[in-house]
């Protein structure tokens, strides 16, 4: 029972599962593009939030997400849940997720293979994970507590990263394999991540893709990053949301939906917000590899948002 780990009376609020959105191009849902995409009217797209900037009782911004979601599939995006952290779950911040899945019923729902907790602290970054046997169990066993509460398959989403731990014993992408065998979970796949992770370890992004579960993956997260240099004056690439999508990075999700098949699509643009009209032509540019891979019998049935 959902109660078993302490939500409270809110657990026997109905929870339902919308129709999912198909292979769609979507954008992140800023606030300073409101009005914008409300003259728009309705589109064909999606918007995703991060669950945790409306976890609030109520307010401007969910007036503002309620007039988003009148007319547009939403999807719920974690950050802070810790799925890869040694501690418990926190409670409280896992009854307000759900609370947040209840009551906009986004058609999909996804948070990091990371940690961000330590005590009652909550830190701004997703940090990594080592890949053990003892992290695999509490993966999994958070991952459990999370699709309990929520009652349905999360997303869970591979990370950047900038470091490797000596003691990892599997690859990463054979944790995430036996991570959605064990939970049944789904995977987002961030495109970005893998090449600014591949970038950062000198490995292969064509050859972590080939050992990728796509069938498992539910959504994909396109990005911008930064270029920076490490201490020794090496390339380090940064994942910081704030830019065009790469070249290189569009050629690897051309290869993802080719073997994969047209999945729901985002554009995560967190800072040095554009115009909407940036992020709609980044989220058309998406719509147009999408559609390119769509059985010819949907094609032409939606747009990008």
């Amino acid at each position: 029972m959902t109660t078993a780990i302490g939500l409270g009376p809110s657990t026997l609020t109905p929870l339902r599962f919308p129709p999912p959105v198909g292979g769609v191009a979507g954008t992140s849902f800023k606030h300073e593009h409101l009005n914008a995409i409300l003259a728009d009217g309705p589109q064909a797209g999606f918007f995703e939030v991060h669950a945790e900037n409306y976890m609030g009782a109520g307010g401007p911004p969910h007036r503002a997400l309620e007039a988003i979601r009148r007319d547009h599939p939403l999807s719920l995006h974690g950050v802070c849940m810790s799925i890869g952290g040694p501690q418990p779950l926190d409670k409280a911040h896992l009854a307000r997720f759900r609370g947040l899945v209840a009551r906009y019923q986004p058609a999909l729902v996804s948070e990091h293979l990371a940690w961000s907790t330590h005590e009652t602290s909550f830190f701004n970054d997703l940090l990594p994970l080592p890949y053990t046997e003892a992290t695999l169990a509490c993966v999994c066993d958070h991952i459990d507590q999370v699709q309990e509460a929520i009652r349905r398959p999360i997303l869970l989403e591979n990370p950047s990263a900038y470091l490797a731990f000596r003691e990892s014993s599997m690859s990463e992408t054979d944790f995430i394999r036996i991570v959605t065998e064990r939970t049944g979970c789904g995977l987002l796949l961030d495109v970005n991540n893998v090449f600014v992770s591949a970038t950062n370890h000198g490995f292969s992004a064509l050859e972590y893709l080939a050992d990728f579960p796509l069938s498992r993956v539910g959504e994909i997260h396109l990005a911008g990053h930064a270029e920076q240099s490490d201490d020794d004056g090496d390339l380090l690439l940064i994942d910081s949301h704030d830019g065009p999508v790469a070249d290189a990075v569009w050629k690897l999700f051309e290869i993802v939906v080719q073997h994969r098949g047209p999945v729901p699509t985002l554009i995560e643009w967190d800072s040095k917000i554009p115009d909407w009209l940036v992020l709609q032509a980044e989220a058309a540019a998406a719509q147009v590899i999408l559609d390119r891979y769509r059985p010819s019998m949907l094609t032409g049935d939606r747009r990008a948002a």
